[in-house]
Parts: structure tokens; C-alpha cells; sequence
């Protein structure tokens, strides 16, 4: 009987390191969130910190990472993080918006366990609470292609994360109170970069360093609360190669619009004079223009950068042109080893079309955010939860708002919004933008086609000028004054997911709806089940736990 004891134990050890091995690696951090001083703008602000760090820490993955993240809230009040552009494939638990997550209440702690499933990227974290995102909590989230796979461009000789934003000093608490009264925010007073501005006296550490002769890789984002960037290096160009997760057609670029919520990949060579230069960052689209800096250092070289900065672009025309010339990498492997251009979306048939309109409306004399006439209402519990337990109908009411919503909106309702979607029906969304201010939209747990972007009223002889071909797929898209925006997607992801305003105070007065996509078989192969360990809220807070949806 011993020989057969130890190789049954030799059996199961094999077994089990053969699972270990052969599985994802994951990679696991604990974040400590607590309040702390700050000082964008070079004035002291009361800032959110991760670990001690503003902006926070980068996560740095790989394609089909497992990630681990333990946040412990030592705020004074709930917090939640969400991971935008992460599409959390069959887990919608994971997401880290109000519609499907309890946020962390103070004092304790929540583990997020995710996968990056099929993905590659540049994307951030950022916290959906209150109006914490103006005072931090956000960082650089990227997903690093597998060793086999192969990356249209040589390895850069180091990878940068720069997240730049506008930022209010006032403090997020004030901001909140602005909204809640019913008015805007207003301009910001300032835009950071990296959560600093270079002073420009000769004394400003570098942001960056860079040898001369090599490449490197610069992941830009705006993590701003409502207003578009314009970015450029001083003395150099810009080769676009990434956005949200796709490859792009390289081509050169002096400056890039970088609108809320979005990330670009870009290669900068340094083949200047050996000294120091500026990064730039410019408001876009605003009266009073407003610009911070930060210092690229040639190492072992010599000289302040120079004062003359280059110019930014003039108008929104010029913006809604650089959109136009974005375009995907049809024969570049993304996640997976096929190119990317093999996914034909272009042939396939559009099942349905849904129009959301956004306007700007008084509601018991305070201001609104809506679209298709409803301002979007946080319910206390979540939309997910709500629906996992059974008492959807106490919570909310599926397909409350039109497809096509009237030439004219009259009357804003204020209630949580969700639409009932066919699992892996092929849809097109049109966003509508009725009004001055630009918009930037994001949708949770997809990426989708962005087909085009026009001035003026969308209409269906307008399909003629999409681009079928090689839209980039990503997950963020801006909609110019008085313009639309196209989108195409499958919706084969199952779960309760957020298309919201990037541009943080609509989204916190209702600019932001909730789509479900339900497994019609209640399949494992399509959603996972509520995990150990999912905070409950709400009214199902003191519900038993139901038996596992789906097997």
C-alpha cells in the first residue's frame, strides 16, 4: 500500500503544479487609500493618496494577468475604484461602478480579483465615489503584449506613464456642494501633469529622462473631471501606435486632442539637441486657455528647456479632422496571434439602433444632466445586485427611455435608467450631442467600432460614410458641439454595464445609464456567478444569499 500512498501523492503533486504552471500568472498589490496634501497646481489641496502616492500607483500587466488588488478605505466615507477600459469578461462583479458594486465603506477593506482577458493597452483607474476623482485615486493601468506575440514596433528603450487633467482647488468637497446646489462647475483653475506643473526657473526635476538616439513608449491619458487636452513634446514628434487596446496605422502627429477618459500609446524618439524640453498640455475648447508643463531631460545633457512653446490647434474642426485619421492596424496582432483586421465587422448585419441624446435641463430649478429626457438616479442598491437577488422591479424598470428619442425634450424624469439588451445581438448606438459643450463617452465592459463622427443630425442615409473597415475598436468616443457619433458593437459580454459621460459633472447630475445583457441559458460559459466576498448594500443587504444563476 505504500508504493501506491506516495504515487498517488506524486500524482496529485504533478497535477497540481501542472495547474499552477500551466494557469495565468497573477500579480497581486494592496493599496492603502487614505486623504493627504497635495499641490497640482503648486498650492496645497486636500488630495486622495494611493499608498502615499499622487497620482497612484501603475499597475503593470500582461495579456490574460489575473490582477489582485486589496484596497483598504481610510477615508472618512465609501469609496470605489473602477477600471476603465478593462472589459471583465463573463464578470461584471469586478467592475467597480455604482450599478453593480457596493462601494467600500470606511475602515475596511475589499479585494478586487480580475482578469485581462484578450487584452492589451493603455488604460487607468480611477474612483467613481462622490467627486473623488477630482482630488486623485487614479493611476495608469497597462496591459504589456505576451513574449510570442508579436508588437508592430521595436521595443522601446523604457515605457512612461503620463496622466495629465484639469484640476479645481477648491476640493472635491466644495465641487460636490456646487453640484448638489445645482450649478456647473465652471472652468477648472489649472492643468496638471503627472499631479505637478513645471515652474519653468531651471529648477524643475524631470517627469522623464531620455538618451539620445533611442525610442520610447509614452502612455497619455486624461484623467481631468470635464475638459479636453491638447498634448505635445516641445522639439519633437509624436508616432501614434495605441489606443484603448488597439493598434493603430503609425502615423506622425505634432500634437494630439486627448478628450476625459482617454489613453493613447505613443513613440517618441529623441533625436534632438541633448538638453531639456517641455511636455505640454493645453485646455482645449475653452475661453481662457490654460497650460502646464513638465521637463524631458536628455541625459548628460545641457541646457534649460527653451520658453517658446509650441503652439496648440485652434477650433474643434482641426479635432474632428485628427479623429478622421485615427485608423486600425489591420494586419498587427493585438492580444491574440490573428490580426486584428480578421474580425470583418463591417459585413455583419445591425439587429438593432439605439439613438441617446443628451441635453441640459432645470429640474425643480437645480440642473440636469439626461439623456432621451432621463437624468440617471443612483439607486442604493446596485442595479447588478438587484437583479442577481430577484427584486429587479423594487429597484429600477427596464427600457424606460425611447430608442429614438424626440426632436425635442421637453421633460427630464430623474430615475435610474437601464436597457434590457440581446445577448451578442449586433447593435449601432448613435450619440446625439444637442448642445455646445463637447462630450466624451464611455462604455464599461466592451470595446466597440468607432464608425464616425459628424456635424450636424444623424440620419440613416448617413451609414454611407462609416468607416466599415478600419475603425479603431476602443472604448471611449467624443462627440463635437451640435454633432453625432456612431458606434457598432456585439454585445457578447454578459452583465449590468455602464455607458456613462466621461465628463464627470454630467455624470454625477444623470448624463449615465446602465445596459443589462443577460445569458439566455443562464450559462457559466457566458456570466460568472456573484463571488465570496461580494459587498452587499441596499435592500438585499439582509436577503439570504440566493443559489448560485447560472451553471
Amino acid at each position: 500500500m505504500a508504493p501506491l500512498t506516495i504515487i498517488t501523492m506524486f500524482f496529485l503533486w504533478a497535477r497540481s503544479m501542472l495547474t499552477v504552471q500551466g494557469g495565468d500568472p497573477t500579480i497581486t498589490f494592496e493599496w492603502k487609500v487614505t486623504y493627504g496634501t497635495i499641490f497640482p497646481l503648486g498650492v496645497p489641496v486636500k488630495g486622495i493618496l494611493i499608498n502615499g502616492q499622487f497620482p497612484g500607483p501603475n499597475i503593470n500587466s500582461t495579456t490574460n494577468n489575473n490582477v489582485i488588488v486589496n484596497v483598504f478605505n481610510n477615508l472618512d466615507e465609501p469609496f470605489l475604484l473602477t477600471w476603465g477600459g478593462v472589459q471583465h469578461r463573463k464578470n461584471p462583479w469586478q467592475d467597480g461602478v455604482l450599478g453593480t458594486n457596493c462601494p467600500i465603506p470606511p475602515g475596511t477593506n475589499y479585494t478586487y480579483k480580475f482578469q485581462v482577458k484578450d487584452q492589451i493597452g493603455s488604460y487607468m483607474y480611477y474612483p467613481v465615489t462622490a467627486m473623488h476623482k477630482a482630488a486623485g485615486g487614479f493611476g495608469g493601468l497597462r496591459i504589456n503584449s505576451r513574449l510570442l506575440i508579436p508588437v508592430p514596433y521595436a521595443d522601446p528603450a523604457d515605457d512612461y506613464t503620463l496622466i495629465a487633467g484639469d484640476f479645481f482647488n477648491k476640493g472635491y468637497t466644495s465641487l460636490k456642494k456646487v453640484l448638489e446646489s445645482g450649478r456647473n462647475l465652471g472652468r477648472c483653475d489649472g492643468v496638471h501633469i503627472n499631479g505637478k506643473v513645471a515652474k519653468g526657473d531651471g529648477n524643475d526635476e524631470p517627469l522623464f529622462t531620455m538618451e539620445a538616439g533611442k525610442t520610447y513608449k509614452y502612455r497619455i491619458c486624461n484623467a481631468g473631471i470635464k475638459t479636453s487636452l491638447n498634448v505635445r513634446f516641445q522639439g519633437h514628434t509624436m508616432k501614434l501606435v495605441e489606443m484603448e487596446g488597439s493598434h493603430t496605422v503609425q502615423n506622425d502627429y505634432e500634437s494630439l486632442d486627448v478628450h476625459v477618459g482617454q489613453c493613447f500609446g505613443v513613440l517618441v524618439t529623441a533625436d534632438q539637441e541633448p538638453k531639456d524640453y517641455f511636455v505640454v498640455a493645453s485646455t482645449r475648447f475653452t475661453q481662457r486657455e490654460v497650460t502646464a508643463t513638465g521637463v524631458i531631460r536628455y541625459t548628460n545633457g545641457k541646457g534649460a528647456p527653451s520658453p517658446k512653446l509650441p503652439p496648440p490647434p485652434v477650433g474643434w474642426a482641426w479635432s474632428l479632422n485628427q479623429f478622421r485619421t485615427f485608423r486600425w492596424n489591420l494586419t498587427a496582432s493585438a492580444a491574440r496571434p490573428n490580426p486584428q483586421g480578421s474580425y470583418k465587422y463591417g459585413s455583419v448585419n445591425i439587429t438593432r439602433t439605439i439613438k441617446l441624446a443628451n441635453t441640459a435641463q432645470k429640474v425643480d430649478g437645480k440642473l440636469r444632466y439626461a439623456i432621451n429626457g432621463a437624468s440617471y438616479v443612483e439607486p442604493t442598491t446596485p442595479l447588478k445586485l438587484a437583479e442577481y437577488y430577484g427584486v429587479a422591479d423594487k429597484v429600477f424598470k427596464y427600457d424606460t427611455i425611447p430608442d429614438d428619442p424626440p426632436a425635442e425634450i421637453t421633460k427630464v424624469t430623474m430615475e435610474p435608467v437601464v436597457l434590457n439588451l440581446t445577448h451578442r445581438n449586433f447593435m449601432e448606438i448613435i450619440f446625439e450631442n444637442r448642445e455646445t459643450a463637447i462630450q466624451s463617452y464611455h462604455l464599461c465592459g466592451y470595446a466597440f467600432f468607432a464608425v464616425a463622427v459628424e456635424t450636424g443630425q444623424w440620419s440613416p442615409e448617413k451609414r454611407k460614410n462609416y468607416n466599415l473597415l478600419d475603425a479603431v475598436s476602443r472604448h471611449t468616443i467624443q462627440v463635437f458641439p451640435k454633432s453625432w457619433a456612431a458606434i457598432l458593437l456585439s454585445f457578447d459580454n454578459c452583465g449590468m454595464w455602464n455607458i456613462r459621460s466621461e465628463v464627470w459633472d454630467r455624470r454625477y447630475l444623470g448624463q449615465q445609464l446602465y445596459v443589462s445583457v443577460v445569458s439566455p441559458n443562464k450559462s457559466l460559459r457566458d456570466e460568472y456567478n456573484m463571488p465570496e466576498g461580494t459587498l452587499v448594500c441596499g435592500i438585499v443587504e439582509s436577503m439570504p444569499r440566493p443559489p448560485p444563476a447560472y451553471t
